[in-house]
């Protein structure tokens, strides 16, 4: 029954939309009626501004972190990353924002945090890397979530190397619209990077 217990808590924590209430709360603003419509962080952050989108950020890497240790926390014997997909399930999937969430990015990397720290501090760098490169967060997250699946399958940790294969087709199945944008070179660029654009 606990079991049962950890995958709600995980799946209700995905499910906080934190974009969403962020922005209800501090700037009567719904963030899903603006931009690309997306209640994640980049959205956020294009709407909302740099302090909301941060906060966002942070929320939302905590969620995923906080499932994967609840395990941990009430002793069960179970592998903290299949609690920690339902958190990833929630946030694409959240009760409280009627089932529309965000495309996972931010929550997959907290996941991974809480199991496999020095394995995301390295994706942080490639992440960083390829976003000043192509200044387009999109692409960077796609490229990040591919490469990390390939490296998972050296962690030596097949549950954590199933969790992340499944976590990056949900992201790229998420990223779709932006990945027809990029091939047609009408994606959006962040103000900075080589690649700098402020449309």
């Amino acid at each position: 029954m606990i079991e049962f217990f950890l995958i709600a808590a995980a799946y209700l924590l995905g499910s906080i939309p934190s974009g969403v209430w962020i922005g209800k709360a501090f700037y009567k603003t719904d963030i899903r009626e603006h931009g690309s419509g997306n209640s994640g962080t980049t959205n956020t952050y294009r709407v909302l501004g740099k302090w909301a989108g941060t906060v966002v950020l942070i929320m939302d890497i905590a969620k995923g972190t906080l499932a994967v240790l609840l395990p941990l926390w009430f002793g069960v014997t179970i592998h903290p990353m299949f609690i920690g997909l339902f958190a990833i399930i929630g946030h694409v999937y959240p009760i409280f924002a009627g089932f529309k969430g965000g495309k996972a990015v931010a929550t997959t990397a907290g996941v991974a945090l809480g199991a496999q720290p020095l394995f995301v501090l390295v994706l942080i760098m490639v992440f960083a890397g390829i976003l000043y490169t192509s200044s387009m967060v999109s692409l960077a997250s796609v490229l990040t979530l591919i490469l990390a699946a390939v490296a998972s399958l050296f962690v030596g940790d097949w549950v954590f190397t199933a969790i992340v294969w499944i976590a990056m087709v949900l992201v790229v199945v998420r990223h779709r619209a932006n990945i027809d944008r990029i091939r047609r070179g009408e994606e959006n660029k962040v103000p900075f990077g080589l690649n700098r654009s402020k449309k």
